[in-house]
């Protein structure tokens, strides 16, 4: 196991310390034997039941039940039947919480990204901690991190829609 693998205190702190410190990591995916690595360059926050969008906003579900166990493990799910979309849960057990992985090296797009690290369902609930196909490093320190309104929430309403909590680089 790589000396510069993250571990579980680094993911259970709150989504809005993770999510900008994910910035400069590095993605490592193993498939068939092949270590791919990509750094992380945008991010998306996502905190709790209160934040409307939040999938947990209605509660606990089997589809965000991973949200509520500890940070590090991935929360995965498909949208529009094609594209599977990869976040790793933060903070402590029953406190949901998520940031989306928008964006890695020069792939722009958080439907990309599921589809360059071969994302799926057999992903849910896999912790990122001890997994051996996906796992993150340490990658380089970000001179500038910019903040934006997340993407594609307007469903949430102003107030949660305008939250800052996009990060990139």
């Amino acid at each position: 196991m790589s000396r510069d693998r993250l571990n579980s205190t680094f993911f259970e702190r709150d989504v809005l310390e993770v999510a900008p410190d994910l910035l400069g990591k590095t993605v490592i995916r193993m498939l068939d034997g092949v270590r791919s690595e990509w750094m992380i360059s945008e991010v998306e926050a996502y905190r709790g039941e209160e934040d409307l969008a939040c999938h947990a906003s209605r509660g606990r579900t089997k589809r965000t039940e991973v949200m509520y166990q500890e940070g590090g493990r991935l929360y995965v799910y498909l949208i529009y039947g094609i594209y599977w979309m990869l976040n790793i849960v933060t903070g402590k057990p029953e406190y949901p919480q998520a940031v989306l992985i928008r964006g890695l090296s020069e792939i722009r797009g958080p439907g990309k990204v599921g589809r360059v690290l071969h994302i799926d369902k057999s992903f849910y609930g896999e912790s990122v901690v001890i997994s051996e196909r996906i796992w993150i490093e340490k990658g380089i320190s970000v001179p500038e991190i910019k903040i934006a309104d997340r993407i594609g929430i307007d469903y949430a309403g102003e107030y949660w829609k305008n939250m800052k909590w996009r990060f990139f680089i």
